[in-house]
């Protein structure tokens, strides 16, 4: 067990040696020279470390944005939190090794599915199958489920999302990507999906989001930082103003408060820059490396990555849909709890990534109406889902908890609402 949990700890959850591992293995199935191997494996490694750090920049801009977003309007709720759910997981209801092997049983049963059946899809974000087998394994244990039976059924069920979430996304990743050569591993696919269902009804597919003409005086702004810019710089200001300058020094420090907001929002940008500088290298190298797995273990493969990889192909469509998805949120914050419902508070890490591509999402089969009208009901159905997951938690004793990624919702849910009573009645 040992060995099992370094393995997952200090390899598989760490992407960037997976995917550079990949790399490695499928430049080596083509019997590539050792320089372009390593080359190759090292590049990719690169790529998706610089990827890591635009997104570390974009966390820690949003979540001073969320801080004093919170204090600026007052809000009262709960935050969802998967890392949370995880650590009372392991550390209060001792289930560690089961979500460590659970964590196994997922990428095995993936495997298996993709080699032998027309879903040829190898998910390769490591941290969201963990979140998925931390959910399966809570929901099984509950369900009455231990030992070899709670982890075959976990990894049963993480294996089938974990190739079932890209295949369903792939011919709108198509649309958007122009080829088949990577495929979205990202477990928000539900509410992607349901952003474009909404687009394709109420848009108009002739008008991109990337298409916007500006006036003459204006045509800077077609520049995707300085549009992100235009966005993000009054966001951060005016809610630093709502904050109050006691509770904006507190995060500040010795810098004026207004000042510091308006540097949080161009580290927000310059995390931007760097994690699409690291999407293009990435992509340069592991889809040519990846068809040597491709062709030796699971024949016509296509790697599910991390959702920034979509990014580069519509900026706008991401900004568009970091506030759509906000704006849906927060009208789902104050809706909600009128039907007795938890008040789920907006968390804009979430509302970045997953309402970022959300917004790619919907941009390719609804233009730009689709988008702006779909990624506010999208705020609003990721914030739904963790809504009704709370009352299942509450019944397990976990209070005032709940997680983000809609799939892994899903997939706990299903166990509540299907799975758990199925296995009481026999």
């Amino acid at each position: 067990m040992i060995v099992v949990n370094f393995i997952i700890n200090n390899i598989l959850t760490q992407a960037s040696i997976t995917i550079a591992l990949i790399s490695l293995f499928g430049l080596m199935l083509q019997r590539k020279k050792a320089g372009e191997v390593i080359s190759g494996a090292f590049k990719t490694l690169l790529g998706f470390l610089i990827l890591s750090a635009g997104s570390g920049i974009i966390v820690v801009s949003l979540i001073y944005l969320g801080k004093i977003f919170t204090e600026g309007f007052g809000m009262q709720g709960i935050v969802p939190s998967i890392e949370a759910i995880n650590g009372q997981a392991m550390n209060n209801l001792h289930l560690g090794n089961q979500i460590a092997l659970t964590f196994l049983a997922i990428f095995v049963f993936n495997i298996i599915i993709a080699r032998f059946t027309r879903w040829k899809y190898i998910f390769l974000t490591g941290q969201a199958i963990l979140w998925m087998a931390t959910m399966t394994t809570i929901f099984g244990s509950f369900a009455g489920l231990k030992g070899a039976p709670l982890i075959l059924v976990g990894g049963l069920v993480g294996g089938i999302f974990a190739v079932a979430m890209p295949a369903i996304a792939q011919p709108i990743v198509r649309k958007i990507t122009g080829s088949d050569d990577i495929a979205l591993g990202h477990f928000c696919t539900v509410g992607y999906m349901f952003t474009a269902g909404v687009s394709m009804l109420v848009g108009d597919k002739t008008k991109s989001t990337e298409d916007l003409v500006l006036p003459k005086g204006l045509e800077f702004l077609q520049d995707t930082y300085l549009s992100l810019a235009l966005v993000m710089i009054p966001l951060y200001v005016v809610t630093a103003f709502f904050a109050g300058s006691k509770f904006g020094s507190t995060l500040s420090g010795d810098v004026n408060y207004v000042v510091y907001a308006f540097l949080q929002a161009v580290q927000f940008i310059v995390g931007v820059y760097v994690l699409l500088a690291g999407v293009r290298l990435l992509l340069a190298e592991i889809v040519p490396a990846f068809r040597g797995i491709a062709l030796k273990v699971v024949p016509d493969a296509i790697p599910a990555l991390d959702c920034p990889v979509l990014f580069a192909y519509a900026p706008n469509a991401v900004t568009l849909g970091f506030i759509g998805t906000t704006i849906g949120s927060v009208i789902a914050m104050f809706l909600l709890p009128k039907f007795g419902l938890a008040m789920i508070l907006p968390g804009m890490l979430t509302n970045f990534f997953a309402g970022g591509t959300a917004g790619v999402f919907a941009n390719a089969v609804g233009g730009r109406r689709g988008t702006i009208i779909a990624t506010i009901a999208h705020g609003i159905f990721i914030t739904l889902l963790p809504a009704l997951l709370v009352v299942s938690f509450n019944k397990m004793g976990f209070v005032n908890a709940t997680a983000t990624d809609v799939d892994t919702v899903t997939a706990a849910l299903l166990f509540a609402w299907f799975i758990t009573p199925i296995l009481k009645a026999i």
